[in-house]
């Protein structure tokens, strides 16, 4: 509804905006089959501006915000012809969204819009940008689902509600993701039942470190969490991290296969989450590595986003999740040894409130003035070196007025000193994996995503010789 306040969470990511760091989400979807500008401006204006919100700008000061109709919306504004040379390959499509990820959204519209390449390939290709403030991954998926179809022909019209109410079109595949996420909501519940003095004790243990041990004594279990935050000390310099560009660049890897992703994890009796997090960890050790960085025994710290929407919700635009620091061996170079060590940190995360504490961080951050955010983001985000974000899709494939999304990446902003991220999502029996990287730190990420796919070789093939399997001692069971 225009006039709306602009919640706090979605406030405090409006205000993370920098110039080096847009808090943007960028998509890119390659279709098989051409799509024209006629077929898809129809369908966003059928699908996605039923809900109210994408006719809505953010407006904010320094205390508050509110959404703000914009009068004179045009959709023309927003949907984009993009002119790739004839036969562009995969490269000169990352650069084109490497341009659109590093160039601002127009702040007096609402804060998307899409790219189409009438011509890539066999097909077409689409690149979207939203404003973060917008929606988190999981509430986007859940738009994309809405502008689709399970089918090439579909015969379901859109849905007819106003504001953020459920999305058609391909509403019957998200059971899976529903599923996939129902791990979140004790959570969400813990988030919710916590009263407002955690917020103003944890931002003390953050801005000030050397009182977190004092803090402790009289906090409950979640400050006492923030604690442990506030005395992680910063990541090693490695060239993941410095000084930060306004240009990004982004790079994607082949895709993996889902079903040898859940054999590995059912065969190692871990998760998919831990074999994908200790994919990513020998990948980006590979990369430094052959940069010449000494890495033995070197463990970096990724904030990685958890979902705390609780299952029974539903599905609404906005933010709803918390943040984790999940430690990343990449100095661990056996794919056995590496991935245990995801997974016992991963176990112990699941047993702890950092999810929710974050969450907290990031309500106090917008209903506080931007400047305290400014600084509570510096000190929060230098103790990490990247994101990874990872978003289960649906399992069938998805159809965009009739042409078959062959695969789709995203990537989602980094805040603060932040300049890498990386990204996985499960599509249509496929994990697809992105890298985002400032320009400055990675001039080309695609050294990092080709790195992706051998490194889970590497992982697999030691599963499938199973004598190497009983070298590696097994992680005790979290009770």
């Amino acid at each position: 509804m225009s006039g709306e306040s602009i919640g706090p969470v979605d406030l405090a990511w409006l205000r993370m905006d920098r110039p080096t760091n847009p808090m943007v989400i960028v998509a890119v979807l390659i279709l098989s089959e051409p799509l024209s500008y006629g077929r898809l401006k129809s369908v966003l204006a059928q699908r996605l501006l039923t809900f109210d919100r994408f006719l809505d700008r953010p407006v904010c000061d320094a205390i508050s915000g509110h959404w703000q109709r914009d009068s004179s919306f045009q959709l023309g504004a927003h949907l984009r012809r993009l002119k790739l040379p004839p036969r562009a390959h995969e490269a000169q499509l990352q650069a084109a969204a490497s341009r659109l990820a590093s160039t601002p959204l127009n702040p007096a519209r609402p804060l998307w819009q899409f790219h189409l390449v009438e011509r890539f390939g066999k097909g077409s290709a689409i690149i979207g940008r939203v404003h973060h403030c917008y929606a988190d991954g999981v509430a986007l998926m859940r738009v994309l689902l809405s502008l689709t179809s399970s089918v090439p022909h579909d015969p379901t019209p859109p849905h007819d509600g106003a504001g953020d109410k459920s999305p058609g079109g391909a509403l019957s595949l998200l059971a899976p993701l529903t599923k996939a996420l129902d791990s979140a909501g004790t959570m969400a519940q813990r988030a919710i039942e916590t009263t407002a003095d955690i917020v103003s004790t944890s931002l003390q243990a953050l801005a000030h470190p050397a009182q977190a041990a004092t803090l402790v004594q009289r906090a409950t279990d979640a400050t006492r969490e923030l604690a442990k935050i506030a005395l992680m000390p910063q990541d090693p310099q490695t060239p993941l991290k410095g000084a930060l560009s306004r240009h990004k660049q982004v790079a994607w890897a082949a895709p993996l296969s889902f079903a040898e992703v859940r054999a590995v994890a059912h065969a190692l009796g871990v998760s998919i989450n831990d074999v994908l997090l200790a994919t990513v960890a020998g990948a980006l050790g590979a990369y430094l590595e052959d940069q010449e960085t000494a890495i033995e025994s070197m463990s970096l710290k990724a904030l990685v986003p958890v979902n705390l929407r609780p299952p029974d919700q539903p599905p609404r635009l906005g933010n709803e999740f918390g943040l984790v620091f999940a430690s990343l061996p990449i100095g661990e170079r056996h794919p056995l040894a590496r991935l245990y060590a995801v997974h016992r940190d991963m176990e112990a995360l699941k047993h702890s409130s950092q999810a929710s504490v974050a969450f907290w961080l990031l309500t106090a951050m917008g209903l506080l003035p931007g400047i305290v955010e400014q600084q509570a983001i510096e000190l929060f985000t230098t103790k990490a070196s990247l994101v990874i974000s990872n978003v289960p899709g649906p399992r069938e494939p998805l159809y965009v007025a009739g042409a078959r999304i062959e695969r789709q990446f995203f990537w989602v902003p980094q805040a603060g000193s932040i300049g890498v991220g990386v990204s996985l999502l499960t599509y249509d029996g496929s994990v697809h994996f992105g890298v985002m990287a400032d320009r400055n730190l990675i001039d080309h990420p695609e050294q990092i995503a080709a790195r992706f796919v051998g490194e889970f070789e590497r992982l697999l093939l030691h599963v499938l010789a199973g004598t190497a399997v009983a070298e590696i001692p097994r992680p005790a069971t979290t009770p």
